[in-house]
């Protein structure tokens, strides 16, 4: 596991040896309340060692089994205050939200040329018309809207890996990212390397690896390094947000230009961009500007793929690993839907055990095991400590999901923690996973149908197993992710297979119009 101290960036800042006197930050202070209990900080640049830069959240866990819940760190001259359970999250991003709503101010989201993102924008007018707009468009009202297009893009993804299994991962990020086109955009993906998702796509493989709160830690406390140039030892992020630029603005605009040529050719279909276009053009200063309603439909896309491809990839590890989690599945599918057509949204309430794995593989293997980060605008006191305005606040996810308590034998996959004695669904819906207070993800609806339908649609169309070697072997299916801020399966190979043998494209398509 490499540490935050072996990262050239962060090595570089450190061997500068500038004369830069940083405090030291330790848990008591001379006046008032303590700060919370942490690692003991270096003197220059606080808590840079024995973090795993891989999977920070397996360090702060760790902290949280010595230190306690609430754990105090600093990173430069940055405040950072980890929350280990849900409960502290609760009372604070949620009951407190009216200090804890903001986002810390990075120095990579102006390098990277995000700043414009909803995501990581600071909490203000600005932020909040954006909410309104989100809320607007995919509340769970509205969401229910899109259910039609989300079923016709499932039949296309049981399509697509049927002709073509071993792809199945490409399908499934075409599939994530054909719904968030769709709702935000009216646009058809086709089916390969789409020019729109392409660079969408390859913005957010960047900023995905290097926009963290560590990389933004060094430019904050040391913005000369961006001075030095790309080929210096560490400053390759410079050659990488330079990249990331040119395909944001691409990404920001080339989508919604299609969506004004479209109103202008009178050919655009109900979307979030075509929506809002039509509603608030020409009222001026009364409403979203044009600038608003691109940047939260290119904020959408970014919010909705990553989430629903590897919610979906991991859902497949998961039934690869547990068949009989699989069959379980499959066999009350099959009680209630039938084999002469495949499951739709009204199947949902008559399914729990498929809504227990869902809320499972949120639990099990969480996208975002860090949230994102919050932000304190005032100082606050909590449990005797204090919280420093400005303080970066980082949810730890991945902590909540491990509680013992909470979840017995958190490590594997037990999708029946979430069915009570009668075979019901209990309340616990995972919620965490989507994040906290008012910067809970929006479009959580919309991601949930999303997943729900390809999983029940996957689940009645195939069967998954491990793939086989040239000697017959099984292959192990390894759950790795690139370094970065989520959980995103590396590549792997598995087997896909029909249920129903002799079962073709013609075949498939028949039952599809049978349920439609």
């Amino acid at each position: 596991m490499s540490m935050l101290a072996d990262n050239p960036l962060t090595a570089l800042a450190v061997a500068c040896g500038v004369a830069l006197v940083v405090k030291s930050h330790c848990a008591t202070r001379k006046d008032g309340p303590p700060l919370p209990p942490g690692p003991t900080p270096l003197p220059m640049v606080g808590n840079v060692r024995g973090i795993d830069t891989d999977a920070p959240w397996l360090t702060y866990k760790a902290w949280g089994d010595t230190y306690g819940d609430l754990v105090y760190s600093s990173l430069f001259r940055q405040h950072i205050i980890i929350l280990n359970s849900e409960q502290d999250a609760r009372t604070l991003l949620d009951q407190r939200s009216h200090i804890y709503s903001d986002r810390p101010e990075l120095a990579t989201n102006e390098l990277f040329g995000v700043s414009w993102n909803s995501v990581f924008m600071r909490y203000g007018p600005k932020w909040r018309m954006h909410r309104r707009l989100f809320h607007q468009a995919f509340r769970p009202d509205a969401s229910l809207l899109y259910r039609p297009m989300q079923l016709r893009k499932g039949h296309q993804l049981i399509l697509d890996i049927l002709e073509t299994p071993t792809q199945f991962l490409h399908h499934l990020q075409h599939h994530s990212s054909s719904i968030i086109m769709s709702a935000a955009y009216g646009y058809e993906t086709v089916s390969n390397d789409d020019p729109y998702v392409t660079i969408i796509e390859k913005a957010l493989a960047i900023l995905l690896e290097y926009l963290t709160p560590q990389a933004s830690a060094v430019i904050g406390a040391f913005p000369f390094l961006l001075h030095l140039p790309p080929w210096f030892p560490g400053m390759s992020i410079k050659k990488h947000a330079a990249e990331s630029k040119k395909c944001t603005k691409q990404w920001v605009e080339s989508p919604f230009q299609y969506v004004e040529e479209s109103i202008a050719a009178g050919t655009a279909t109900p979307s979030m961009a075509s929506n809002y276009l039509r509603k608030f053009q020409g009222l001026g200063g009364s409403g979203p500007t044009t600038t608003d309603i691109k940047e939260v439909s290119a904020t959408a896309f970014a919010a909705g793929s990553e989430t629903t491809k590897s919610t979906l990839s991991l859902f497949i590890i998961a039934m690869i690993r547990h068949p009989d989690v699989q069959k379980r599945a499959q066999f009350l599918i099959d009680s209630v839907v039938g084999t002469d057509r495949l499951p739709t949204f009204e199947d949902r309430p008559s399914l729990p055990y498929l809504d227990a794995i869902f809320r499972e593989v949120l639990r099990w293997y969480p996208v975002f095991p860090l949230a994102l980060p919050h932000a304190t605008t005032q100082d606050d006191i909590y449990k005797g400590y204090h919280i420093p305005k400005g303080s970066m606040i980082i949810p730890n996810v991945w902590a909540m999901t491990r509680d013992e308590i909470r979840y017995p034998y958190a490590s594997e996959f037990r999708p029946e923690r979430f069915l009570d004695d009668n075979g019901e669904l209990t309340d616990d819906t995972v919620s965490f996973a989507w994040g906290f207070g008012r910067r809970i993800c929006v479009g959580r609806y919309l991601a949930e149908a999303s997943i729900w339908s390809a999983m029940a649609l996957i689940l009645a169309t195939f069967d998954l197993a491990k793939a086989k070697d040239s000697a017959g072997r099984d292959i192990e299916v390894e759950l790795t992710s690139p370094p970065g801020v989520t959980i995103s399966p590396r590549p792997f190979v598995c087997s896909i297979t029909p249920r129903v043998p002799g079962m073709n494209s013609e075949k498939l398509a028949t039952l599809i119009s049978l349920s439609s």
